[in-house]
Parts: C-alpha cells; structure tokens; sequence
C-alpha cells in the first residue's frame, strides 16, 4: 500500500525518534507487538503479568496476540454515551474473532448535560488518561467507545499522542422528539422554545409537556450538534468503519458495525495503520472541507486543530476559511437546515456526502481500515433523490458554512457559522451592550431597563478557556426579553464563549486572544461602536487608539478562585481557541514531542 498517506506516515516515523518497540511494530505482521514487553519471558513479572490478565477472564499465552484495549465511557450520568453499553460486547467479540485480546477499561465520560461548568474543561483530562492508559499498559491497539461531543476529540487526542492504531465507535443520535404534533430536533428546539416561552409565547402547560417529550431516548443530539459532528470528523479523519458514524442509537446495524471495528482494530496492528499513518494533513484537510458541506459545529473548530496539534500537522485557523470558500452546504440538517440526523443516515450518511464531494477532496489518505479514501467513495451510493443530502449543483448555500473574521477586536481571529446565521446582519455596525460572565448576562438580559435595541450589539467577556475557566457553550446569548416579545429573534452577538453545535444566529465566537488574558474584548464598554463585515473578515471595535491604550494600562487579570486543582492547571496551561485549547504541554510542534516514552516494564 503506497499513497501519499502512508509516506506521511513513513516519514514522521522515520523523524520521531520512535522507541525499539515502535520501530518493530511498524516493520508488519509476525514482529514483536508492543504488548510482548509484558507477556512474555518465563521471569516472576511476566508470569505475574500472564496472570493478572487471566484473572480477569482473558485467555492469554506468552505474547503474540495483539492485545486491544476497549475505551468504553458509558456512564448513567450521560445520557448521550448509555447506547455505548450493548456495544461493547460486538466490539469485544470483534476483536476476538480476528484473533486479538480484549480488555475494556473505563474512561471519564464527558457529558454535556450534566457536566459544569462545562465539559470542554475536562477535555484535555480525557486525553491525559487515554495516552496514559496505553502507555502504561500492555495495549497495542485501542477502540474507543465514545459518543458525547468531547469524548470523541478528546479520546481521540490521547490515542493520537500514544500512537497506537485506533478504532472509533460511536452511539448514535437518539430518537426525535415529537412537540406540538412535529419532530422537533434535541437543542436547538430548546433554544428556540426558550426565547418564545420568554416572549409568552409558550404556556406553563406546553412547557412542561416539552419537557416529558424530550425524554425520548439515550443518544447523541439529533441535530447537526458536535457529537454527530465529531462523529463525522472521525469518520472523514479514517478512524471509523465506513458509514458507522451516523447510525442511529438503537439501530441493529451499529451492533455489526461494533464488531466489525474489533475486528478492524486487530487488523489495524497487524498492517501497522496508527495515527502517524491515518492522521495525515490531507486527511484534516478533507475533514475541514466535509465539516463545510455538512454545516457542523463550530466546536469542531477548535478540536480539530487540538487534534492535529497533538501528531504535528499545522492546522491554523486561516485554513478554516480559505479550504471551505468554495465547499457547497449540502447537509439539510438542523440547526441550519430541517432534517435530523435520522434524515441524514437514511440519505446514505457520511459516504453519500463524500461521494458528492468527491471533485473537492484528497482521494489519497488511507483509513484505518486499510483502504484508501477514493476506495471508499467508489464503493459509496450517491445522495438519495430528495433526502438530508443535497446533490453539489442544488445546495443549501455557497461559500462555505462557516466565516473567520479578525481586526481590532478580534487580532487571533473569531468564527461564525454563516449558514445558521441571519444574511441581513452578516455586515453590522451598532452600539456594544457588555455583559461580564454568565452570571451578570443572566441577571441582566431580561431587565426591562436594559439600554438595548434590535441594532445593539452583544457582548460576553471573560467566558474564554482561561476566563471560566474551560470555555463553556454560552455563546448563544438568549435575546432580550423586550426585544423577543416586540418579535426580535436574532442580533449580532460576540464572545469569546463557545455556543453548542445546536444553536443558531448571528454569533462570533471564540474571540481571541479571550478576555481573562487581556484581549481587546475584555475592553469594551457599553455604547462602543463594534463593525463587523463578515464578507471582508472584519470584526472592529471603533475606539480611537489612545482611549484602548488607557483602558489597556488601567485592566487588571481577573482573580481566580481556583488556586489548587485541575482547573488551577488547566488555567495556567490553556492555548487560546484558534490552537485548539490544548495545554501547551501536551502539543507536539517538533519530531521530539512526538516521541512517545515507554515505561520501564518490570515489577510494579
């Protein structure tokens, strides 16, 4: 197998310093596997280590089997990863029909509904555990079990940084809701429902019965949100059966395609497919143009960049924009389409959208299946007529579905997603109404005193990585209540927030440099002119120089509460948005970083 992937792979290899193991496990089948360091040999901690894992029910020898980790992070306190739990025994039964050894192990499961004050805080955490889970243990391939929007990146990102081949499965977006007679999509109808029932346009009846119908199922969010998202992202990445990646949560056909990744995972160590390999930079590239054409979250965004950091692929927030100006949206899906993810899957899911991309990609990146990209689009039905998917010359817009926008006010850049916004506001100049956190923007929107007008202009600071800190999804800002009773139902929004894969409007989000660390956003005040042009990628605060220069000596960081902890570290070491807020230690820009140390194997 000779592409342009695999030389990719080759040369990073070749670069990276790879340990004796690594440079056997890459020369193919019928080498030392990396799990050989512990099993075999006749010494005290070899047997002690045969025996360990024969306690736990697994039928071991003296090495020679590829041991395949099963990252599973089901958890009753996220909804969104419980299909997790009928799948993990198809993977399992995968890995051993092909001949591998498998060992589940539990992971942190990063729930968006419950998880404060956000779950992107917790992000990084995941990766750390991952990588070190591998490392530390006689793994040689990984199938991650992931569903929630910051499982997949995350998992993903330490899996990368071990450099063992990996698997992704995914749970699948949960039923649609039925309200008022009509499906409605998990999210972004509740935003939507929630500026009307503040408009009075929802009863305390209704609100309640919408309430009761939303609990239609475990499952990722039906919409275009970022679990189905990164879901697509790791699919398009070639680290997820061809088509899995939008099945849905309780369809059959995700139990073989469960088994079918334990099966690909053996096969994985044995054609020596690990991230070095998949992970190339026209695979990101790929993944940012179908990100594009399926109009997906803006969190994607930021993960994809954390991702690629962590294998040394340049991915800066310019490409962005320059590789989506001539993508066509072709998901018509929520939030910026109708559809449902349901809709998306019976249309011919991520295959059916890359066979129409297809003229716009690189065909050549190999999966972790073994085939290449082009293989799979050959093999791949076109759009079905009439379904989620428009065909390339009838799409649901041009350009592109996202913008990235920088200037005074934003000098690392920001991002909007274009195709979820409102035309008429993509060019705006108007007065800044500037709310400081969460907290001061609840307790303040709905005044019926707020100095606020349809033209007026959002802003919330001090809500970035560091600011929080861990960037929660509070972008979105709900619309004055004022204003959303006399009909307003969108306005120009800036922060350095995120907002859920879910929501809608004329947003621009992920300012940097944020706030907290001193950013111009963390200057405005009230009544400042902000001008943004999203056609010329501008975003300007219109403050004469000298007046920015005296509020900038007056700022002073804000405190912070957190002086022991994860999130004390994760402050200190938080890159802004545009670098994917990784922490600058876990980022491998150099051949050195991307060295993956491995323990001393020997007695505990």
């Amino acid at each position: 197998m000779t592409n342009v992937a695999i030389e990719w792979g080759r040369a990073r290899s070749a670069g990276a310093g790879k340990t004796e193991w690594g440079r056997a496990r890459s020369a193919g089948a019928g080498k030392t596997l990396r799990s050989d360091a512990w099993l075999t040999g006749d010494d005290e901690a070899a047997m002690a280590h045969r025996v360990a894992l024969r306690t736990s029910g697994l039928t071991v020898g003296r090495g020679g089997r590829p041991v395949i980790g099963i990252a599973n992070s089901v958890s009753d306190l996220n909804p969104c990863n419980l299909p997790l739990r009928a799948l993990a025994g198809a993977v399992r039964q995968g890995i051993e029909d092909a001949g591998g050894i498998p060992a589940e192990f539990g992971t942190i499961s990063l729930g968006e509904d419950l998880m404060k004050p956000a779950a992107m805080l917790y992000r990084n955490l995941l990766a750390i555990e991952i990588e070190e889970m591998i490392r530390s243990y006689p793994l040689d391939g990984i199938v991650i079990l992931a569903n929630c929007d910051k499982t997949v990146p995350g998992a993903v990102m330490g899996a990368a940084s071990a450099d063992i081949p990996t698997v992704v499965v995914t749970g699948g977006a949960r039923p649609a809701a039925v309200f008022r007679g009509e499906r409605i999509g998990a999210g972004t109808a509740l935003w939507r429902l929630w500026d009307e029932r503040r408009a009075g346009l929802v009863s305390d009846a209704e609100w309640r019965d919408l309430e009761a119908c939303l609990d239609c199922g475990a499952g990722a969010c039906n919409t275009m949100g970022t679990a189905s998202t990164m879901a697509l992202m790791a699919e398009t990445l070639g680290l997820m059966i061809p088509g899995s990646s939008t099945i849905p949560s309780g369809d059959p056909a995700a139990l073989d395609a469960a088994h079918q990744a334990g099966r690909c995972a053996v096969t994985a160590v044995t054609g020596q497919l690990s991230p070095t390999v998949v992970l190339s930079p026209a695979a990101f590239g790929n993944a940012v143009r179908v990100l594009h054409a399926a109009a997906g979250s803006t969190n994607a965004v930021i993960h994809l960049p954390a991702i690629a950091g962590r294998v040394g692929v340049p991915l800066p927030l310019d490409n962005f924009g320059r590789l989506g100006a001539g993508v066509p949206v072709l998901a018509d899906i929520q939030p910026s389409g109708t559809g449902l993810m349901q809709d998306f899957h019976a249309a011919g899911g991520l295959p059916a959208l890359l066979a129409e991309l297809a003229p716009l990609l690189d065909l050549s990146p190999v999966t972790v299946t073994g085939k290449t990209l082009g293989e799979i689009i050959t093999a791949a039905p076109p759009p079905k007529e009439g379904g989620a998917i428009r065909r390339r010359d009838e799409p649901m817009r041009t350009g592109g579905a996202f913008a990235v926008v920088r200037g005074s006010l934003a000098p690392q850049g920001a991002v909007i997603k274009v195709s979820a916004a409102s035309p008429e506001l993509l060019k705006h100049r108007g007065p800044a109404v500037v709310f400081h956190g969460y907290d001061d923007m609840r307790n303040r929107v709905d005044d019926p005193g707020l100095p606020v007008t349809k033209d007026s202009v959002l802003v919330l600071t001090g809500c970035g990585p560091v600011g929080v800190p861990g960037m929660p999804e509070w972008g979105m800002i709900p619309i004055p209540a004022k204003l959303a009773k006399a009909g307003v139902t969108d306005m120009v929004q800036v922060t350095d927030a995120r907002m859920s894969g879910t929501s809608f409007g004329t947003v621009f989000l992920h300012v940097a440099p944020e706030a907290a660390i001193g950013g111009p956003l963390g200057l405005v005040r009230d009544g400042d002119l902000v001008a943004v042009d999203t056609a010329k990628g501008t975003l300007d605060l219109e403050v004469p120089a000298d007046e920015l220069g005296r509020r900038k000596a007056e700022w002073q960081p804000p405190p912070s509460p957190h002086v022991r902890g994860w999130p004390a570290l994760y402050r200190d070491h938080v890159l802004q948005a545009p670098e994917g807020c990784d922490l600058d230690f876990l980022r491998a820009p150099t051949p050195a970083h991307r060295r993956f140390i491995e323990p001393v194997v020997g007695r505990s």
